[in-house]
């Protein structure tokens, strides 16, 4: 039990729990037979949801066959990067909460969810260079678990016109939970029973989710309630909850979980269990003690390496000066009187985007080779995942010389057999990419002439060429500048806009032409690509119209 919980919920005995738990069961049973309502029941495989589950379970097979008229959905979203250990207990759970709910005719319908493979975490990172999620850029849970859960619940919206979510949220977790879940709500479900209001418009709102309430039957709970109802109650779909108690005792760094009898006595309860990737906390303790407390879970210890090298920060030598799209963003910082102006580090280059890749594929091998029997198929990445990322290598980042192929072959030793029809079937390859480089001077030559190139194919296979001049424009854009060019550039259009914002005229003119005078020395340097925008002047204009298209086409007989 955390210090936070005493001031929150006073402790209950054993007694007045039981008499809570029968008054619960009662209030479910009422709130499930009062309309028809389908109910979506989120369950993550852990503790409170266990619960809430088990509760709802209980609640329906003591209602006659006859009640039980609606469906109620369980759901569970796999990120894909979710602790194997736990991902293996939840899709166990699941396939024996499917058998067990059809043999005792309950309308209990479990469904394992997962992100679109665009939205995935080794997409994002490997493929588009994401960087590892921090709090200032928190891309990974809408796409990896808000967006999948969404869309399940707002199909069953469409098809109903409304839902009740049953969630496993207790205010006892924390001082802003409780604050978040009284701000949104309207009353307690056993007065709302009793009374003449209508349901669907109370309980507790959603936030995001228009004609979807929230249930919470466990919210008044405590931890060591939740593991007293778990201890004493028998899992009515087959799962051990001792197990479960194990699990939680072996994510905890000293091994131990014990029931909790006061207040003085520790709780499992911090034992969080969530993406072995995840570098929005310090260090993932619950993994970390699973390899410490188990030497049966050692083959854990490589994705605990790849974490925590993900987590490594500065991480500027890893990534682009410029941002995704190929800008170069600037941001003022001011630390004690001191103003620094620097410019935001972009997404990974391409060195680290295959370096993460040849982690991950290693990482799988030894894996494979060292777990228990029920993990040696264990996938750290899909192969959907890595034809998408193949395809974003190509398609958008222009790296032609397709090097995800290469990679997964020295790793794994396998072919890589693309799911994606046509995927080996390439106008530009390994071969010109080589060539190109041995032409070009530097990396950013190098980058810029293969965009050209790349952009001109992909436009070569298209039945209009609509848009190519302003694709070809873009290439200039962002690829044209090295990057000292690109950061100075980037500083002179910021004093610019800085220089308009005060007023300064005279600061805005002496801008504006030292800006002139760089784009006018870099169109002059033959050596530099903008050159290649300076029209030919020593072409005399007669000999231009006697060359034209035109007059060889159409040349005038003799």
């Amino acid at each position: 039990m955390t210090e936070g919980q005493a001031p929150l919920l006073p402790p209950r005995t054993a007694p007045e729990l039981i008499t809570d738990i029968k008054i619960l069961i009662n209030e479910i049973q009422a709130l499930y037979c009062f309309d028809a309502v389908p109910w979506v029941v989120g369950y993550s495989g852990g503790k409170d949801s266990t619960v809430t589950l088990q509760l709802i379970w209980n609640a329906l097979a003591a209602l006659p066959p006859e009640q039980r008229t609606k469906k109620v959905y369980v759901i569970t979203t796999d990120t894909l990067v979710e602790n194997p250990i736990v991902s293996f207990w939840v899709s166990k759970s699941l396939e024996q909460m499917k058998l067990a709910a059809e043999k005792q005719n309950l309308p209990i319908e479990p469904h394992l969810l997962a992100p679109d493979v665009k939205n995935t975490f080794w997409v994002n990172l490997m493929g588009k260079g994401y960087p590892a999620p921090r709090h200032g850029f928190r891309w990974c849970t809408e796409r990896l678990k808000i967006h999948p859960t969404n869309h399940f619940i707002r199909n069953v919206i469409r098809a109903s016109g409304e839902a009740v979510l049953v969630l496993g949220t207790r205010k006892a977790e924390s001082s802003n939970r409780a604050a978040t879940m009284a701000k949104y709500e309207i009353g307690k479900v056993s007065e709302l029973l009793q009374s003449d209001f209508n349901l669907s418009n109370s309980l507790r709102y959603s936030e995001t989710l228009p004609n979807a309430v929230i249930y919470s039957p466990i919210q008044e709970w405590r931890d060591d309630e939740v593991w007293m109802y778990l201890m004493q109650c028998q899992n009515p779909w087959g799962k051990s909850n001792q197990d479960l108690f194990n699990m939680y005792r072996g994510a905890t760094e000293d091994n131990e979980c014990p029931l909790v009898v006061d207040t003085s006595t520790p709780s499992c309860g911090d034992s969080r269990f969530g993406c072995w990737v995840c570098t929005l906390v310090n260090k993932d303790k619950s993994m970390e003690a699973m390899i410490q407390n188990d030497e049966e879970k050692e083959w854990l210890q490589p994705l605990l390496d790849i974490r925590n090298e993900l987590d490594i920060h500065p991480d500027r030598h890893r990534r682009d000066f410029r941002r995704l799209r190929g800008k170069v963003q600037l941001f003022e910082r001011e630390r004690k009187g001191e103003k620094t102006i620097k410019n935001i580090p972009g997404p990974y280059v391409r060195k680290w985007r295959e370096i993460w890749l040849t982690k991950v594929l290693s990482a799988q091998v030894e894996v494979r080779q060292n777990a228990p029997d029920e993990f040696k198929d264990i996938n750290l990445i899909t192969s959907e995942e890595l034809s998408e990322i193949r395809r974003i290598w190509l398609e958008e980042k222009h790296e032609f010389d397709d090097s995800l192929p290469r990679i997964y072959q020295e790793v794994t030793g396998e072919v890589f057999k693309d799911l994606r029809v046509g995927a080996d079937e390439k106008l530009l390859g390994n071969d010109e990419w080589e060539t190109l480089a041995e032409i070009c001077d530097d990396e950013m030559h190098l980058e810029l002439m293969s965009k050209l190139l790349d952009t001109e194919r992909q436009f070569y296979t298209r039945n209009r060429r609509l848009g190519i001049y302003d694709s070809l424009a873009k290439c200039f854009d962002t690829s044209s500048r090295s990057k000292e060019e690109a950061i100075a550039n980037a500083h002179q259009k910021y004093d610019l806009k800085t220089a308009a914002a005060q007023g300064d005229i005279a600061a805005v003119k002496e801008q504006v032409e030292q800006f002139m005078e760089r784009v006018e020395q870099r169109i002059e340097d033959p050596q530099h690509p903008s050159s290649l925008l300076k029209p030919n002047n020593d072409v005399e204009e007669n000999q231009e119209t006697k060359d034209s298209w035109a007059n060889m086409k159409f040349a005038p007989k003799s």
